[in-house]
């Protein structure tokens, strides 16, 4: 990642050698930076934006709003930990809830809420 002042001297630099006759390809090509890249530095500038990594905002505080809560995820242990599920995998537990009506959530869900809780292996009595 390049800081936001790196890329304001970047753009700077691209700029001076294409005016002196040099083609953006070549000069991109000498700062190591794909011109497709300059181009969009390019674009957010003239839109008047800050040159920085917007990946960064655009990843950080985001919670999915199908994210399970903790109590879901309980009940999915619990569910798992029950008599009649307590030997089989999620692959064969979910659609058996399905089959009375119930959706949890799914069998991709089971499986990494159970790898978390550390059970993934056998539940059942040894």
């Amino acid at each position: 990642m390049i800081k936001g002042e790196d890329r304001r001297v970047a753009l700077e630099l691209v700029r001076e050698a294409v005016d002196a006759g040099a083609a953006q390809r070549k000069a991109c090509e000498v700062l190591e930076i794909d011109e497709r890249t300059v181009r969009r530095w390019k674009k957010q500038q003239q839109a008047g934006h800050e040159l920085k990594d917007w990946r960064k905002q655009a990843a950080g505080g985001r919670v999915p709003a199908n994210r399970l809560t903790g109590e879901e995820k309980a009940r999915i242990v619990k569910i798992c930990n029950q008599e009649e599920y307590r030997s089989l995998p999620p692959s064969q537990i979910v659609p058996r809830l399905a089959d009375e009506g119930v959706y949890v959530a799914s069998e991709s869900s089971f499986y990494r809420v159970l790898r978390e809780a550390n059970q993934l292996h056998h539940r059942g009595r040894a």
